[in-house]
C-alpha cells in the first residue's frame, strides 16, 4: 500500500515516512503512526504523520 490515501492510514501502523530535511535525499525513517496531521481524504506526496517518537513526515510505505 502507498501513503497517498488517508483511509490507509491509522495510529499504531508501522511505516515509513520521509522527513522534511530528507527529501531531496529521499532517507527514510521507520516508526509507529502516533497522530495523522493530514485532513484531506488524498494527498500526492503522502499523508503527513506524526511518529510516536516525535518525528513528523509524509508516510511513503505502510508496512
Amino acid at each position: 500500500m502507498n501513503g497517498t490515501q488517508r483511509s490507509n492510514i491509522r495510529p499504531g501502523l508501522n511505516v515509513d515516512i520521509v522527513l522534511k530535511q530528507d527529501q531531496r535525499s529521499g532517507n527514510l525513517t521507520r516508526g509507529v503512526v502516533e497522530k495523522i496531521l493530514t485532513n484531506s481524504p488524498t494527498h500526492p506526496h503522502g499523508i503527513k504523520v506524526r511518529l510516536e517518537s516525535g518525528d513528523v513526515g509524509r508516510v511513503k510505505v505502510i508496512l
